[in-house]
């Protein structure tokens, strides 16, 4: 397709990648991870996805819904392939933050592609569609649930409790591990290949195209098939 001359391109990625507020949350929770990651999505994202979709309608009153999703998929990935170089941290912290920058740009991706078909991208139920799409959950009411428990646990005000009595490298692994399941199964590879001293140099752009072009196709395969509930 033939973009316009000045499109409403999605934005980049944040400069400081992901929200600081979700970063402590996620290093406070790990389990819940992607969980947070896909509540805070929605909540950020969804809102300019929305913009962005009403804008393109309004500057292209014929555009299809599959030219503005194609649209979207090529600007993200293009963010995705680049994300490895966000941190410009090396070892374990720097891992993390690289498939943390990639799983946001991932759901910034998909809440894009949504709003192109026509689907609310600011409806909780996109945090559900998330961590299905992206594998977390295999099932929507098992992701449902598990959204609650995060939720829940953010509006109690409980996620520090005994924090600090956990090393924080462990916390790392395993909120590293979490997220780079989000991301993709070739992200954690690559992830952990970081954390050895000298491989970073060999991975270049590591950001995995090959699980976000996997991504798009799932997403356009929901959203496209004529589901646009709210």
């Amino acid at each position: 397709m033939t973009e316009p001359a000045v499109p409403p391109a999605p934005s980049a990625p944040d400069d400081d990648g992901l929200p600081g507020s979700l970063w402590t949350r996620m290093k406070a929770d790990p389990q819940y991870a992607p969980e947070h990651l896909a509540l805070e999505a929605v909540r950020r994202l969804g809102p300019e996805a929305q913009r962005w979709a009403q804008r393109l309608r309004e500057e292209e009153p014929g555009i299809s819904a599959d030219a503005m999703a194609q649209q979207a998929a090529k600007r993200f990935l293009n963010h995705a392939r680049l994300s490895g170089a966000v941190s410009g941290a090396t070892g374990l912290p720097g891992a993390v933050v690289d498939v943390g920058v990639l799983a946001w740009t991932q759901a910034r991706m998909v809440l894009h592609i949504a709003a192109a078909y026509g689907a609310d991208p600011t409806s909780p139920e996109r945090a559900t569609d998330l961590l299905v799409l992206q594998k977390v959950h295999k099932a929507a009411e098992a992701a449902r649930l598990a959204l609650g428990v995060a939720a829940g646990r953010e509006r109690a005000n409980r996620l520090f409790a005994g924090s600090a009595d956990r090393p924080l490298s462990g916390v790392m692994v395993k909120l590293g591990v979490k997220l780079a399941q989000m991301a993709g199964v070739r992200a954690a590879k690559r992830m952990f290949a970081k954390v050895v001293p000298g491989a970073g140099m060999l991975l270049g752009t590591w950001a995995n195209s090959a699980a976000t072009k996997d991504l798009t196709r799932r997403a356009r395969e929901l959203y496209g098939a004529g589901r646009q509930d709210s």
